[in-house]
């Protein structure tokens, strides 16, 4: 697949991919939105996500009651959609600065078409992924023109029943892409963490086979840290520079304090998760002192039995197995043995 060998990096280091969505958090200033790219990389995000939209492009100016009435019960409501995506859009003559200002700081940064004139318009700037948003996991033919690109992708399932995954899934492949992660997503803004279910993110991976992660709109940072336990290689969050900037999805953003302490906390996590081992570290074998082992808890004569009352099963762990006490039982002592001596077969016949 064409330029995924830098997403791939992460995920071959056992990396999660942490992306953060610029979204509508810009206030139509492109001097904000270069100041949240860099702000992005200071709080340890390893990608910026634009989308790419105009509000023609995403629905129609019109006021009846399936336009005007649609945001109802939304943080949007008495918005009209063309309303709201007029205000949320990313102009498209920005994006050239946009992507050179995330190269310049060593940032990927990747975008969400929402249909083929993006998709067009995006190739010239060879973004490392698509990304294709939780309402448009049904729009099968924009899914199939942007796999047919070639390019990594990576497909929010928030609105998704099980068949649109299916279909999803199966129309990248039938267009020759296989290289596809699932994010679980919760479509709600912002969403009840009592909603998130992440337990989802590992029955994603096992049924498609592919990789998994998270498009996280649940407040503060504690679903993408469970994720990375469940297996997310990809966290997704939406990202302002600072919340006063107000906007759609101000709400429900990260500010750069908050994803900083986000991205630290999935580092940990992922150290914390580590792999699948029975060996001890050397810090742990030398805590082994500190087990149980068996000891002469009473003067011992030559000759003498040992018995429940002499020998006990106590810390730290300088002589016998515990194992061993039921043999030990019942035998004789060689020599006279002081009290807090540590057990060893030598002391015994």
């Amino acid at each position: 697949m064409l330029n995924n060998h830098l997403i791939m990096d992460f995920l071959d280091n056992k990396q999660t991919f942490i992306i953060a969505e610029l979204s509508a958090n810009h206030g139509h200033k492109i001097d904000i939105a270069i100041d949240t790219i860099r702000a992005a990389k200071r709080a340890g995000a390893n990608a910026i996500k634009l989308q790419t939209y105009t509000a023609d492009t995403m629905t129609i100016d019109c006021d009846n009651e399936y336009f005007s009435d649609v945001l109802d019960g939304t943080i949007w409501q008495g918005k009209k959609l063309h309303d709201l995506y007029k205000e949320a859009y990313t102009p498209w003559e920005w994006h050239e600065e946009l992507f050179r200002v995330a190269k310049e700081e060593g940032l990927l940064c990747l975008s969400t078409p929402f249909d083929k004139t993006a998709v067009d318009f995006l190739e010239q700037f060879n973004p490392p992924a698509y990304k294709i948003a939780s309402f448009e996991i049904q729009d099968i033919p924009l899914i199939e023109y942007v796999a047919s690109k070639g390019r990594p992708m990576i497909m929010s399932t928030g609105i998704a029943e099980l068949e649109d995954i299916e279909l999803a899934v199966k129309t990248c492949h039938d267009a020759g892409n296989n290289d596809i992660t699932l994010l679980k997503c919760t479509s709600s803004y912002p969403a009840p963490i009592e909603e998130a279910n992440l337990a989802t993110i590992p029955d994603l991976k096992k049924r498609f086979g592919v990789e998994v992660g998270l498009s996280d709109h649940t407040l503060g940072i504690v679903a993408p840290v469970v994720a990375v336990t469940l297996g997310a290689r990809v966290i997704e969050k939406h990202f302002i520079l600072d919340k006063s900037i107000g906007g759609p999805d101000a709400s429900f953003s990260l500010d750069e304090k908050e994803f900083t302490e986000m991205v630290k906390a999935v580092r940990q996590a992922e150290k914390a998760v580590g792999k699948v081992s029975y060996e001890l570290t050397e810090k742990v074998k030398a805590s082994r002192k500190f087990s149980r082992s068996l000891f002469v808890v009473k003067d011992i004569k030559a000759g003498e039995k040992f018995t429940e009352e002499n020998v006990r099963s106590i810390r730290p762990g300088y002589g016998l197995h515990p194992k061993f006490l039921n043999e030990v039982i019942g035998r004789i002592a060689k020599n006279e043995i002081e009290n807090g001596t540590p057990l060893s077969f030598d002391l015994i016949s």
